[in-house]
């Protein structure tokens, strides 16, 4: 439906006459007053079952003398009655209706006779006062439209509320308002000493703080500052608090909205709430826009299965028309966030629109220790809680993950009764975000030591290996759909990866699987997962990163996660079945070795495997100062005179 097409149909029509819809409720209106009415007569009475013959007076005269009238009900001038034998009256070609039931009017003149008549002919008399009637007559006929229209007052103040959402507050004629949340300064009340680590990102966007602060000091000099920022980053980064930051620094109104409420089954909406919202900010420059999930309005055009009209678009085209329009000095910054970069239209990241991009990525050691400190600082820590060492386990975890982290520990300790939050809390709240909950269900004395050879045999492989990741934790109680867990940290961020450090991580993954073939000698499906991981590394050292002998220094698009559906909907290889076979090779060929090796590294300690299997059977759990001294003490043993 077009925007002239929802404007005819919701507003007025021409020469200020009611359009199409409101002439559709005065329709109904009609309708359901009329049915009511009928409705109310017949059971109240004004209208009957019955057919009533209208007949005239001296008729009535007549069928009372030959004893043919029963009752009678006289209302002022008007007389109805019953008939004791069906009164014949003929129509058409002969045919004849019969009628129970009369009506007549009396004439104005007043006869004396009719009620020595009636009585005379044994007549029961009825009668009721004029006055009376047209009192409820008048009822009648006026309450059922009273109650049409209480229930279009009611109706229509039910729609109305609920068009508010639809109309961003407004109703239905607000439809394409904007529907972005304004801050004040005080409202923000967000600067970047609220924001741990990301010191790039905020050297980058204090330039924009200071022209806010201060334009005329750029104008000076001929610069012109990035109309629009765009934050890029895995979710749970810092993206929306950032920006809400920078207009806390600032101190200017901050507009927020998500690229999804521009979207609503009209086309059109989306376009005029991106023109309001700007209209408004240009209003109270300085200002900030800020727009999180860009990538629901600002993909590229042209792709996917629907066409280049479609409401998406005309958000989009909107976006960047009102960008462009920004004069050269007009203090307007649009600070956008995305997970989805490669997704956007080429048209948002050009110089002009987004000049600057912000690439955020996850916190390193020193930023994941200061995010912990601001979140630990509402809840009561113990004394000898060591944040060094729970930010050094959680590699990988965003600033939201570690959030949530805090969160889970104050949780647990809670339902403990504890006073503070000790290490033991944050370990449990860490296994359980990882693994999930701890299950209730027990596993039986089989399976538990298959799990327990399986895991040993990670965590074997793990501190065998002289370029595996440290070992920290072995455990195998089931968690989530997990029966068991070996835990790794680094000992350093690590940003760059060697071909041997990736062939110790397949080696490790596969240590569970080998150690099942070597003591049981047989298979289970616990190794899923970890043949998933394996492939998916292997895949990339053959297919990105080059690190194939075979295939040589060439990266190939197998593998590769499409951004969305659409791009191409088929694509075409570049590179022949030929090297697809070789790829497969490849990565089956390094897998198969790894695995050898694997068997070959768990066979030669079968001893240490059985003894850390066992402990993991009595204990469950197992941290790596207790695996080393297991460890240790099976080298003593085998090195020891008696032993020789």
């Amino acid at each position: 439906m077009a925007d002239n097409e929802l404007g005819r149909g919701a507003g007025n029509g021409k020469n200020g006459e009611p359009g199409t819809q409101g002439k559709f409720v005065m329709w109904r209106f009609l309708m359901w007053a009329a049915i009511l009415t009928i409705l109310f007569s017949y059971i109240f009475g004004s209208f009957t079952s019955e057919q009533r013959v209208s007949i005239p007076y001296s008729e009535f005269k007549n069928q009372v003398r030959t004893g043919n009238i029963s009752e009678v009900m006289i209302r002022g001038e008007e007389i109805e009655g019953e008939f004791v034998e069906y009164y014949t009256e003929e129509i058409a070609d002969g045919e004849t209706v019969e009628y129970s039931h009369f009506a007549t009017v009396k004439p104005p003149f007043d006869d004396s006779d009719l009620m020595g008549l009636l009585e005379e002919g044994n007549v029961t008399i009825n009668a009721q006062t004029t006055e009376r009637n047209w009192l409820f007559s008048t009822i009648l006929l006026l309450l059922p439209w009273a109650l049409v229209l209480l229930y279009f007052v009611y109706a229509g103040g039910r729609i109305q509320r609920q068009m508010k959402g639809f109309g961003g507050g407004g109703g239905l004629f607000s439809v394409g308002k904007s529907k972005a949340k304004r801050f004040e300064k005080e409202m923000t009340n967000t600067s970047y000493d609220h924001v741990a680590g990301l010191s790039n990102a905020k050297k980058d966007l204090q330039e924009i703080v200071d022209y806010l602060k201060d334009p005329g000091k750029f104008a000076k000099l001929g610069a012109t500052i990035p109309k629009g920022v765009l934050l890029m980053g895995p979710p749970g980064t810092g993206k929306t608090l950032l920006a809400k930051a920078t207009a806390g620094e600032a101190g200017v109104p901050f507009f927020s909205t998500s690229g999804s409420e521009f979207i609503e089954m009209f086309v059109g909406v989306g376009a005029s709430r991106v023109r309001d919202m700007f209209e408004t900010a240009k209003k109270e420059a300085p200002a900030i826009i800020f727009i999180d999930e860009l990538d629901s309005v600002g993909r590229a055009r042209g792709t996917g299965l629907g066409g280049s009209h479609d409401e998406r678009e005309q958000t989009l085209n909107q976006i960047l028309s009102e960008m462009d329009g920004f004069e050269a000095h007009q203090s307007v910054v649009v600070i956008a966030a995305t997970n989805r970069p490669d997704v956007l239209d080429p048209a948002l990241t050009r110089p002009g629109r987004f000049d600057r991009q912000i690439a955020l990525e996850l916190p390193q050691k020193t930023a994941r220790l200061d995010i912990l400190k601001i979140h630990a600082s509402h809840v009561p820590v113990d004394p000898d809680l060591n944040l060094e060492k729970v930010a050094a386990r959680t590699v990988g975890f965003s600033g939201a993950d570690l959030q949530n982290l805090v969160n889970e520990a104050a949780l647990l300790a809670g339902r403990k009764d504890k006073q503070t939050v000790d290490i033991k809390d944050f370990d449990e709240a860490q296994d359980k975000i990882l693994l999930g909950a701890e299950r209730e269900d027990k596993l039986n004395d089989s399976e538990k030591k298959i799990v327990a050879y399986h895991e040993a045999g990670h965590a074997l492989v793990a501190k065998l290996l002289p370029e595996a990741d440290p070992l920290q934790k072995v455990t195998i109680i089931a968690r989530g759909r997990s029966l068991g867990a070996t835990e790794q940290i680094p000992d350093t961020d690590r940003h760059n990866f060697n071909r041997e450090y990736l062939l110790s991580r397949i080696s490790v993954a596969l240590g569970g699987r080998v150690s099942e073939k070597l003591i049981f000698d047989e298979f289970t499906s616990g190794a899923a997962q970890d043949l998933k991981h394996v492939t998916q590394i292997a895949r990339k050292m053959v297919c990105q990163w080059g690190m194939s002998e075979k295939i040589g220094p060439a990266t190939f698009t197998q593998g590769e996660e499409h951004p969305f559906l659409g791009r191409d909907m088929i694509q075409q290889k570049d590179f022949s079945e030929h090297t697809a076979k070789m790829i497969d090779e490849e990565i089956q060929r390094i897998i198969v070795d790894q695995e050898q090796k694997t068997y070959r590294i768990l066979n030669e300690n079968k001893e240490k495997l059985n003894r850390l299997a066992e402990a993991l059977i009595e204990h469950e759990t197992l941290e790596n100062g207790e695996i080393e001294k297991l460890l240790n003490s099976v080298d003593t043993s085998e090195n020891s005179p008696t032993k020789k």
